[in-house]
Formats: structure tokens, sequence, C-alpha cells
């Protein structure tokens, strides 16, 4: 019997975290094997809550801020099933969400790895799939400059606006906070690059994906939740660019993907 593992990645967020776990309770697959939560900078609160909660789940605490590879390799090192489920503590999943995510997947055995709509909690859809960076990107993105015109058009590119298919199709990467991931693939490529502490990893996992021949794929019609903190959006340009330590982990990130990908082709998607 094809089975499934829930996989979810968590930081200083209990609150959130019980009401993912809650979701999946109510939700759970007949298939659903196991479920896993991996937490970064392990609080006395998350700790207490899964020990007395949530005894059944497997938890996998880290007493600093391992970042968010580690935190999904740490998962996939405990991942017996053919299946794995990778979300973020702050989703909900819904009734249809992980057997929907499995039949696709039993379907089409050439794709490694499927990506849901993610929904916010009025309901509107946020983007989660993209081309592949471009060096300028990050900086489109991140900084003043994306209000200009030629930054406009470089984003809309990147975040293929004019995509409007309503049918699954396949993708260059999708973000990290829900990934079905079929474990045979990783097999091939292995876990997440330990170099990138935050941002990038997701890009690069679906990247080597596609180079060893697998697919990833944007599935429109299979939605969850996610509450998006937006934390590396407050402030003005000057707080964001000079003082918000997200941006850059997120530029220095950018720029060992750069590095690692010098001088090699992109992996070709569409054909």
């Amino acid at each position: 019997m094809q089975t499934i593992t829930i996989a979810i990645q968590s930081y200083k967020n209990p609150e959130m975290l019980r009401i993912c776990l809650r979701s999946i309770e109510k939700y759970a697959p007949q298939n659903l094997t196991q479920v896993i939560v991996a937490d970064s900078a392990t609080q006395e609160d998350t700790a207490l809550m899964m020990r007395e909660d949530f005894p059944q789940v497997l938890f996998l605490p880290h007493k600093k801020n391992v970042g968010f590879g580690a935190m999904v390799n740490a998962c996939i090192d405990h991942v017996t099933t053919t299946y794995v489920f990778f979300i973020n503590a702050d989703t909900i999943v819904e009734e249809h969400t992980v057997q929907a995510l499995f039949a696709f997947m039993q379907e089409h055995p050439d794709i490694a790895l499927t990506g849901p709509a993610q929904k916010n909690f009025n309901n509107q859809r946020e983007n989660t799939r993209f081309e592949f960076y471009r060096p300028q990107t990050i900086l489109y993105r991140r900084t003043f400059l994306k209000h200009f015109a030629f930054a406009q058009k470089h984003l809309a590119w990147f975040e293929m606006r004019q995509t409007k298919q309503s049918t699954p199709y396949p993708v260059p990467w999708v973000i990290g906070s829900a990934m079905f991931v079929r474990t045979t693939a990783l097999d091939d490529i292995g876990g997440m690059d330990p170099r990138f502490f935050m941002y990038m990893e997701d890009v690069d996992w679906c990247r080597r994906l596609w180079e060893h021949g697998w697919k990833v794929y944007y599935h429109p019609g299979i939605t969850l939740y996610h509450f998006y903190g937006k934390g590396s959006a407050r402030g003005t340009i000057f707080v964001n660019l000079f003082s918000n330590r997200l941006i850059w982990i997120h530029l220095t990130s950018g720029i060992k993907y750069f590095l690692k990908y010098r001088g090699k082709k992109q992996p070709h998607i569409y054909a």
C-alpha cells in the first residue's frame, strides 16, 4: 500500500503549529503513515505542547535556529514512506488536500514534486510558483528598483503572471511551504543543500530534480491555507535594505545560488 508522511517545519509559533496539527488530525487520509515535526530554536512551550497534546507525532527539536533546509533534511532522515508532504507550521490542510495530491502523483510517476495552490485567510491565492532566478531578480524584488518599469517587466516574467492555466502544469520551482514529494526522487538528488540557511533551498531542490530528469508541477486545483507573515517586507526602503536581516539572508543565499550554478545552463522545463 502506498503511504504518506506529513513533515512539518516549525519555528517559534506553537499556536499555529497546534492549528496545523489539528487540521491534519481532522482530515488525515487513511494512508497517512506518520507525522513529523522539526522545530527550530525550540522553546519550552512548544516542547510541552508536543509532549502533552501530540505524543503520537515524531518531534525533532533543535536548540538553535538551524534554518529551513536543515529541518527538511532532519525529517527526511526519518521518512520510510512512498511520499512525503513537506509543509510549514503556518499552513492548514483542507479536507481534500493530502489525498488529492496523492492521487495526482499516483497518476503521474514522472513527477517528483507537486506544489498545491496556497490561499491566505481571505481566500486570496498567493503566487507560489516562479521562473528560475536571474542575478537581477532579487534586487528587483527587494529594493527600490522594483518601482521602475524595467523591473516590473522582469518581475512579471519571474512571477509567471501571464500563466492563467487552471489545470496542473510544469513549473521551474515552487516555494517550500508546501511540497508533496516522491521519495524515490529524493534517492536521486538527496536532501536540501546545507549551504542555504534560508531562501533558495527550494529553488535549488527543484532545479536539481529537473536536472535529474524529474518534473516539478504546480496544481491550481488543490489548495491549502497559508498564513503569510511577510516578515521581510516591513518598514521603509532604508530599514528594509540595511536593517532587515531577512533581506540580507536572501541576498546572501542568492549569491551562493548563482556561484553554485555559474556557467551551467538552466534545465529545459516546458518541452
